[in-house]
């Protein structure tokens, strides 16, 4: 069994392609996770599309055709060219798989290191696998040592001290635009999700008052209600009057197109400062000389300086995650070899009583004496096995004994 991941993320691929790629709804995701599972060498899979990337991940028998395959999929649901695609995602196999889910679940491969939204994210994204039946013990096993190993960078490192999300670096951007001016500004958040709840909660806490937008005014002004006395609700069907009143937005809804657009400007020589944090993006093109638009990707700068403070932090986590990696794959090759052995022993006991059969019916042996002989053969073929068995479990978590386990189940043919 091998373990992969096809990635496209904030180190590799532009916003626009992870928005082409990003699934818009649960039955695309899932429809498309059980077209890869329909492929033999396919076993297990679950995605992660999130604003900075869209990962796949696999176990599989056969990572050259599971590779191609998820392309193939990924271009027939986006309408994205597969050679395109091919040049612009990133493959991790096997040990360079781990380290790569671990990674992630860790924060490290995060556009800002140590937030904490992602280890949430991949864990739904296998938990809607897993109910969706496309997704089981394989990927589970390799989940469970992410998290511990996610939880032991926490708790041994400062990487998630203060922990930063996109939705704060995008405050704190605009600290950086309006310095102490921006207390007592309004700004205006679109979206009641976590990402818009993030920018509002680092807004109150710069002095400024906020005016959150949803699409379900009764539950947007339940979530307004619990941040404060500062904040005050309504719904995006106001949106055109708010974006001509207050200089400072925030956007992130889950819309599948933009919902602000060049024609909704009325007062184009008014200064404005917007962020979008959706994928796919909220703001269109807007051409207007007085905007600064941040989008996602126009964030890493500043996700870069917080990786620069936290390098000491970032190596000494990295240690973990391959001592994580390595403990992994000898708890995975120890539980591999214990089916390999079980169907050599069910093989043994198959060749006893074929022959021994074989042997009553031609006479060679009485029919009374069946048990006992039965009984003896098990005994000398335990006994024949037993070093090799023993020596294979052992052998079983050596790193330069890796293929040992499948070279012996291919001798005996034995699926793996």
């Amino acid at each position: 069994m091998h373990y992969q991941v096809l990635a496209f993320n904030h180190h590799n691929c532009e916003q626009s392609l992870r928005e082409e790629l990003a699934f818009t709804d649960e039955q695309e995701r899932s429809n498309f996770l059980h077209e890869l599972v329909e492929f033999k060498f396919i076993h297990e899979a679950y995605v992660v599309s999130t604003c900075n990337r869209v990962e796949v991940v696999v176990a599989t028998s056969d990572n050259f055709s599971a590779y191609h395959t998820i392309l193939g999929l990924l271009s027939k649901k986006s309408n994205v060219d597969f050679y395109r695609l091919k040049s612009s995602g990133r493959r991790y196999d096997d040990e360079e798989a781990i380290i790569h889910i671990f990674s992630v679940v860790s924060s490290l491969d995060s556009l800002v290191i140590g937030e904490s939204q992602i280890t949430g994210q991949v864990k739904e994204a296998f938990k809607f696998s897993d109910e969706n039946g496309t997704a089981g013990p394989k990927l589970k096993s390799v989940l469970t040592y992410a998290i511990k190993c996610a939880a032991e960078i926490r708790n041994i490192t400062k990487i998630s001290e203060n922990p930063i999300s996109i939705a704060s670096v995008a405050v704190a951007q605009a600290y950086k635009i309006y310095g102490d001016n921006i207390s007592g500004m309004r700004g205006v958040v679109i979206g009641a999700g976590e990402m818009g709840k993030i920018a509002a909660k680092n807004l109150l806490r710069l002095g400024c008052d906020v005016l959150l937008l949803g699409r379900d005014l009764e539950k947007t002004q339940k979530i307004a209600e619990e941040l404060g006395e500062n904040v005050k609700a309504d719904t995006v069907e106001k949106l055109l009057k708010y974006i001509n009143r207050y200089r400072l937005l925030f956007s992130a809804t889950s819309s599948l197109e933009a919902i602000i657009q060049p024609n909704m400007i009325e007062n184009r020589n008014f200064d404005r400062v917007w962020f979008d944090m959706a994928i796919p993006r909220d703001i269109g093109d807007m051409g207007l000389k007085k905007l600064k638009l941040f989008r996602i990707d126009d964030l890493k700068n500043i996700s870069n300086e917080n990786y620069a403070l936290k390098q000491e932090q970032a190596i000494q986590a990295k240690e973990i995650v391959l001592k994580f990696k390595d403990e992994f794959y000898i708890w995975l090759k120890a539980f591999s070899i214990e089916p390999v052995i079980r169907d050599m022993r069910l093989q043994v006991k198959a060749s006893i009583e074929k022959e021994l059969q074989r042997a009553i019916k031609k006479n060679f042996v009485p029919a009374e004496y069946e048990e006992n002989m039965n009984k003896m053969a098990e005994q000398m073929f335990k006994h024949f096995l037993h070093d090799a068995t023993q020596n294979l479990r052992e052998s079983s978590t050596e790193t330069e004994d890796s293929d040992k386990v499948e070279v012996i189940a291919k001798i005996f043919n034995i699926e793996y």
